[in-house]
């Protein structure tokens, strides 16, 4: 009767932090491009979803939006993958009120001057895209070696990316993994 009893309130509990969690989230990896030439290590990466639907009204109230970026890059063995390299790159959107412009700065990872407009889909555009981020240099590489990019994402309020954060609903990540790649030529 004990062990009835412990997994009802197991299942109750089960149920209601099944209830609790976020459905589905809007944040997503829509593009990862890798580019493996004779000089760099390249990616283009395209989230989609930066801004999700409720940040919305907290980033015209003045809050400021966060996503960070980590572009890991690593080696793949049969037995356990060894990480290479990794880099990470935050981005910050704030709403001045005043003068209803947005601005997207870069915090961490990056040298690129303030972007300003006054339309959310071009801050949007501006603060999810990352164009051609170098690496590292394929020569310091092993050609015979097989490659993949990993790529974690996450847009917050405030820069908190917490489980709680993620319950309430003022944050969400997403990642997503690249095909494997090697540096030998096939002809």
């Amino acid at each position: 009767m004990r062990r009835l009893g412990t997994a009802l309130s197991l299942y109750g509990l089960w149920l209601l932090l099944a209830t609790a969690l976020p459905v589905a989230a809007d944040l997503r990896v829509g593009d990862l491009d890798v580019f493996l030439n004779d000089h760099d290590v390249t990616v283009r990466v395209v989230l989609v979803g930066a801004i999700p639907a409720a940040f919305s009204e907290s980033v015209h109230s003045g809050i400021a939006a966060h996503t960070r970026f980590t572009v890991e890059l690593w080696r793949y063995s049969r037995w356990r993958d060894r990480l290479v390299m990794a880099r990470n790159i935050e981005r910050n959107l704030t709403y001045n009120v005043v003068t209803k412009e947005y601005r997207v700065t870069s915090l961490k990872g990056e040298t690129r001057p303030a972007y300003v407009t006054r339309e959310l889909r071009d801050a949007q555009r501006v603060l999810s895209e990352l164009g051609h981020v170098k690496l590292m240099p394929a020569s310091t590489l092993d050609p015979d070696d097989v490659f993949y990019i990993r790529v974690h994402a996450d847009a917050s309020l405030n820069g908190e990316n917490t489980f709680l954060t993620r319950m309430a609903g003022t944050a969400e990540q997403a990642s997503r993994q690249s095909d494997y790649y090697t540096l030998a030529r096939i002809q």
